[in-house]
């Protein structure tokens, strides 16, 4: 492939893939402010948003087999918790964006558990164990088994979890 349309195809996932983000808090909000149809519009332009990033991803050639997609998650996670995300927290500690490093450190966290979870399951790749996963709806935080009553990174109640199919 050509050097170009490599850039522009990374390009275009960030870009598509940052709308399909940005389109669901706008549907979470106009759902807040009553405007349902609105909302429902939000969310259908998200989802083609999401089939364009999906599009260009899979010309990309970055998703391989799940093991080969597994040694690439934690590496992308270990790199984010490792190195992003702890100068994302010096510079907000910098400028005094309290919010933002909150933010950044509770990212910082929960990217640690992603890794582990990844690191586990290509422990067990092959072995089709049933395990349940709940999410922190407040910061991502991802729980084996059961939701646990206090989230251990932002201490959101259990109420906060759900679990994931």
């Amino acid at each position: 492939m050509g050097e170009i349309t490599q850039q522009n195809l990374t390009k275009a996932f960030s870009g598509e893939s940052q709308a399909n983000r940005k389109y669901l808090a706008f549907s979470n909000k106009a759902d807040q402010e009553g405007y349902g149809q609105i909302a429902k519009l939000f969310r259908a332009a998200a989802e083609g948003e999401a089939i364009h990033a999906l599009s260009h991803l899979s010309k990309m050639g970055v998703v391989s087999s799940t093991e080969e997609n597994l040694k690439a998650a934690i590496s992308g996670e270990t790199e984010e918790f490792e190195n992003m995300y702890p100068k994302m927290i010096e510079e907000a500690d910098q400028e005094d964006e309290v919010a933002s490093k909150n933010g950044f450190s509770n990212a910082n966290e929960v990217e640690k558990i992603h890794a582990t979870l990844y690191r586990k399951a290509l422990d067990n790749l092959g072995k089709n164990e049933d395990v349940d996963y709940y999410i922190c709806g407040v910061c991502g935080y991802v729980a084996e088994s059961e939701a646990p009553d206090v989230c251990p990174v932002c201490g959101a109640p259990m109420s906060s979890f759900r679990i994931i199919n």
